[in-house]
């Protein structure tokens, strides 16, 4: 291309730089983000532990539970998640739509060949063609709605990453609790089963001695009734430990009979649930929470959308141009060298559109409102998540030397009973009443630290996870 041409050319494309480089108009008046809901939390926080006082906050869940068999169930519960699957599809289709609205933003350029024979007229010269060049077009992007997109297209993929991790979270702290709720169920199962077992062999001591004449009918109808009473509270919790086990199965994917051997044939303690440090302020909750930042790009992606709704309500400039190397022969003669072309520059100016621009303006700032709502919605949850926890945590903190207190005291005045019963110092009726206290205040004892440590998973979901370093927690809104 000669540089007359050029220097002719040049007014145009001067013009449409100049066009490109204006930036986008004025938007909407943003809305700020909502602050926090509170200045500090209302609950009493956790001691902090002081083996590991800098733990960091929200940490995950096989550090907040003891248990050695919760990182291969979480694990396999990952691998078998529908939900965590579409999380990961809607994932990669949000970085598809980012890419696609990236490419929006620059110039499309394309190469392609050609060739061609024709004959126009009968036992006339055949006249034959080839040419490879490259198109190139651009659509300037003038008041911003390629920009607009492309941030509501990242804004929806951080979205989607956020709602897969909080699936996870939400999956682990599922996976935990009912690892717990099977745990505290197998114990009850086994002091059901003490408790049936002494009731059986008092029966049969009943028996004999009113054999021999030295025990009332009446009590061994209760002896009878107690040791039926204790078979049928075993068997209940047998059912009831074997439907908690179906949860997991269904969580895990792992087979009944592998999970059975190893969480119910070999009776295993309560988890407990460790320590670790809360902040004072909620507002850390913006930095951890994944359901808070998906929120907050719902909000960034209604911004965009806002602004894209804006800009297409202005004019649109594109131009394209393509550059090729042609030959063209007939008859033995032929003739080859570069040709070009550059344009036409076209501006489309919306002038009557019945209103649809407009109405899709209002309807995108209605989304962004809802958006903004939401958000605050969420936050507020997400506060209200935290303090139940940690109320459960310091109501159990608060019951549990009583219960313990109790558990002992009622054991030891069951093994005194049975001494006195054995020598005939105390009734069969006092036994049961004592063996009865005792049963419940173990069983409380048990639903006592399965409480604690169901309070801490929900606490460790709550706070959320640690925010990584150098994590973007800004916020977004429609530009102005």
């Amino acid at each position: 291309m000669s540089r007359r041409r050029l220097r002719g050319l040049a007014p145009g494309l001067a013009t449409a730089w100049l066009l490109a480089a204006c930036g986008s108009l004025p938007g909407p008046t943003a809305l700020p983000p909502p602050p926090s809901a509170a200045s500090g939390w209302q609950a009493p926080l956790p001691v902090a532990p002081p083996a590991a006082p800098q733990e960091a906050p929200g940490p995950d869940l096989e550090r907040v539970l003891d248990d050695p068999e919760l990182p291969a169930l979480r694990q396999a519960a990952q691998a078998a998640s529908a939900d965590l699957a579409s999380a990961r599809a809607r994932i990669e289709r949000a970085r598809a739509a980012q890419v696609l609205a990236r490419a929006a933003t620059v110039p499309q350029l394309d190469l392609g060949t050609a060739v061609a024979a024709q004959r126009s007229q009968p036992r006339g010269e055949t006249l034959r063609s080839a040419s490879l060049g490259a198109q190139a077009g651009w659509e300037v992007d003038l008041f911003g709605a390629a920009s607009a997109a492309g941030r509501a297209a990242l804004a929806r993929l951080r979205g989607e990453s956020a709602s897969r991790e909080a699936a996870e979270r939400s999956l682990a702290a599922e996976v935990a609790t009912q690892l717990v709720e099977l745990r505290a169920c197998v114990v009850q199962r086994e002091l059901a089963a003490a408790s049936a077992r002494s009731q059986e062999e008092l029966s049969r001591l009943t028996a004999l001695r009113l054999a021999a004449g030295m025990a009332a009918p009446a009590e061994a109808a209760l002896a009878r009734a107690s040791a039926a009473q204790g078979r049928s509270a075993w068997l209940a919790r047998q059912a009831a430990c074997g439907q908690q086990l179906q949860a997991l199965v269904e969580l895990t994917a792992l087979p009944a009979q592998a999970l059975s051997a190893r969480l119910l044939a070999q009776p295993s303690g309560l988890p407990q649930g460790h320590r670790f440090v809360v902040d004072q302020l909620p507002a850390d909750l913006l930095q951890r929470r994944p359901d808070l930042q998906l929120a907050a790009a719902d909000v960034q992606a209604a911004a965009a959308a806002v602004d894209q709704s804006v800009a297409a309500e202005w004019p649109r400039v594109s131009f394209v141009g393509n550059l090729a190397l042609a030959r063209v022969g007939s008859g033995g003669f032929s003739v080859q060298g570069p040709t070009w072309s550059i344009g036409p520059l076209q501006v489309s100016l919306p002038l009557l559109d019945a209103g649809q621009r407009r109405a899709a303006r209002a309807a995108a700032l209605a989304e962004f409102d809802a958006a903004v709502v939401a958000y605050q919605a969420a936050l507020r949850r997400a506060v209200r998540e935290v303090e139940q926890s940690l109320l459960a945590l310091d109501a159990s903190a608060a019951r549990e030397a009583d219960a313990e207190a109790a558990a002992r005291d009622f054991d030891s005045v069951l093994g005194a009973t049975a001494a006195r019963q054995r020598a005939g110092l105390a009734s069969l009726f006092e036994l049961e009443d004592a063996r009865r206290s005792a049963l419940a205040s173990r069983s409380a004892w048990v639903d006592l630290q399965r409480d604690r440590a169901l309070a801490w998973i929900s606490l460790a979901r709550a706070l959320g996870r640690a925010p990584a370093a150098g994590a973007d927690t800004a916020g977004a809104t429609p530009k102005s």
